[in-house]
């Protein structure tokens, strides 16, 4: 569609025009600012890919880190991939291209897979503070009660839920009907600037948002909270300082990913309609769909010593030849 009149995408139907296809406005409109932005956004979006993909093949070919805990990372990181490239791929094209368009079908994928990927994520690091707890809270059983019959369910059941979740507002949004203005004040197709340009009472539509985005929230924060909780009863008990040190290097990473994550998505959904500002709204989620999966391969191995030593043993090989 690069190259095609903007009003071609406004289609009169029944003497009501019809929405064919959205332009999403972006940052700027200036050449300048779009050069530099695309070099920026493309050394993130490549830091972003090598990075999580370089976590998921450590955990697969190092047997040292078969256990569900680097499970999870693996599966966090391969997410946070998707992720990103559902997002930037398109933001890069659309800042050296004259018309910046998307059609009606990509712009609902996008925005399907989008909320997927990001609900998702909620869900999983939700069940990483389990798998902590139960790794930590008691150690000697954590192999019978983290088996791959529950740390598999509990991976799946976080793609379900993001997925069930991304059904019902992509539905719900792109059942409203899109007229006069094609224009979205952003840089790809998410659920409050697209709710903002539908000539349809919304009114429901942000009520769904609130509600559902919040339960979510409510959820995975609590069962965070709930395993850290415990997490902290079982380092008060410890005697050895070795050992607490290894158990707030390892949870220590994951709240700051649970930290950043959740505060953003608070932000931008979990609040009143009348408080959007869609210019700092474009910021913040930019912030959690295109910086976070790029903060999270940096977050979980600079302060993880298994890692780190599963990086250089890759590297010793590699310049043995053995690779």
């Amino acid at each position: 569609l690069l190259g095609v009149p903007v009003d071609i995408g406004l289609q009169v139907l029944n003497n009501v025009t019809e929405v064919t296809i959205f332009v999403l406005k972006g940052f700027t409109d200036k050449p300048e600012l779009q050069t530099i932005l695309f070099f920026l956004f493309l050394a993130i979006y490549l830091f972003t890919m090598m990075g999580n993909l370089v976590l998921v093949v450590l955990v697969i070919g190092d047997s040292r880190l078969h256990n569900p805990m680097y499970y999870f990372l693996s599966v966090l990181s391969f997410l946070d991939a998707c992720y990103s490239s559902v997002i930037t791929p398109n933001m890069l094209v659309d800042f050296i291209s004259k018309n910046k368009v998307i059609s009606f079908l990509g712009c609902a994928a996008q925005m399907f897979l989008a909320v997927t990927f990001g609900t998702t994520e909620c869900f999983l690091l939700a069940a990483m503070a389990y798998d902590r707890y139960v790794a930590i809270y008691n150690p000697l059983l954590y192999s019978a009660s983290m088996s791959p019959r529950v740390y598999v369910p509990l991976i799946v059941a976080s793609y379900v839920g993001g997925i069930l979740h991304a059904s019902v507002h992509t539905v719900a949004t792109f059942s409203l009907s899109f007229c006069a203005s094609n224009e979205i004040r952003h840089v790809f197709c998410d659920i409050p600037p697209l709710l903002a340009i539908s000539c349809s009472d919304t009114h429901a539509n942000q009520l769904l948002l609130f509600y559902f985005v919040g339960a979510i929230e409510i959820v995975t924060i609590l069962i965070v909270l709930i395993s850290y909780a415990f997490i902290l009863l079982a380092i008060l008990r410890m005697r050895s300082a070795e050992g607490r040190r290894k158990v707030f290097s390892t949870c220590g990473s994951h709240l700051t990913g649970v930290s950043v994550f959740h505060g953003t998505v608070l932000f931008m959904y979990v609040r009143p309609s009348s408080s959007y500002a869609l210019d700092h709204d474009m910021i913040v989620s930019i912030f959690y769909t295109i910086v976070i999966p790029m903060l999270n391969p940096i977050i979980y191995s600079l302060r993880n010593k298994d890692v780190k030593e599963a990086m250089k043993r890759r590297n010793y090989f590699i310049n043995k030849g053995h690779f």
